[in-house]
């Protein structure tokens, strides 16, 4: 009976100090909100990655993370849960827009120190308006007309190869690459690269990137089955 006693308090030694060693400190909301068919979402004061993609279902789901940047010590997660609390994250609906807007206190005249993800699913044919000051913007699979921004940071498009789209796309200091139809034109000394479709296409692309890169992609056709 004693070394399985042994063994039962070496176990619990082990799993307080794997408690006890440092670890990021992060929080998960999910919620589900209404959107009619071909409506608006738009993103106000997002920073971090945004991950919009398309699903087969009515209305939007919405995960947002929060997280420390580094690992915490036991004696210091309480602290950092009431600094990622300082972080709101509001979703409202305003006839057919849906807006998620983000209110990250400042530290020193600096954004709060508090890692942000969003992971977004749509019906296909919504409309969206990304305002991102700082990260990573990835759309998927959508027909919708896009208008996103990111001040520093990236914006990727992967879009449905057989539709039609008009693109005005730029980055101030960057470059802009797209698999569909356009013209690109850089600005004196290789600074900025603007990629401009300006047909009649069903599909608006309204893309703006301060220091990055902007990359439009086509999504592969699914195999033919017989």
């Amino acid at each position: 009976m004693i070394p399985r006693l042994a063994m039962v308090l070496a176990a619990v030694c082990v799993l307080q100090a794997e408690d006890s060693s440092p670890r990021k400190v992060q929080v998960t909301n999910t919620q589900k909100a209404d959107l009619p068919a071909g409506g608006l979402l738009r993103l106000k004061h997002s920073r971090g990655e945004v991950n919009i993609e398309a699903w087969e279902q009515p209305g939007v789901e919405i995960t947002t993370i929060k997280s420390t940047p580094t690992a915490i010590a036991e004696a210091g997660r309480e602290k950092a849960r009431k600094r990622l609390e300082q972080v709101t994250i509001s979703v409202q609906r305003e006839g057919d827009e849906l807006v998620i807007g983000t209110d990250s206190p400042r530290r020193h005249g600096l954004p709060s120190d508090v890692d942000l993800e969003y992971r977004i699913k749509v019906p296909k044919d919504t409309r969206l308006a990304v305002e991102n000051g700082g990260g990573e913007v990835h759309i998927y699979n959508l027909t919708g007309d896009v208008q996103a921004s990111v001040g520093s940071g990236t914006i990727t498009l992967l879009l449905p190869a057989g539709e039609a789209y008009a693109i005005d796309a730029r980055s101030t200091f960057g470059h802009v690459n797209s698999e569909f139809p356009g013209q690109e034109k850089r600005r004196k000394w290789l600074l900025g690269h603007s990629f401009l479709e300006s047909s009649s296409a069903p599909h608006k692309l309204n893309l703006r990137v301060g220091y990055g890169d902007i990359i439009i992609l086509k999504a592969q056709e699914p195999a033919a089955t017989r």
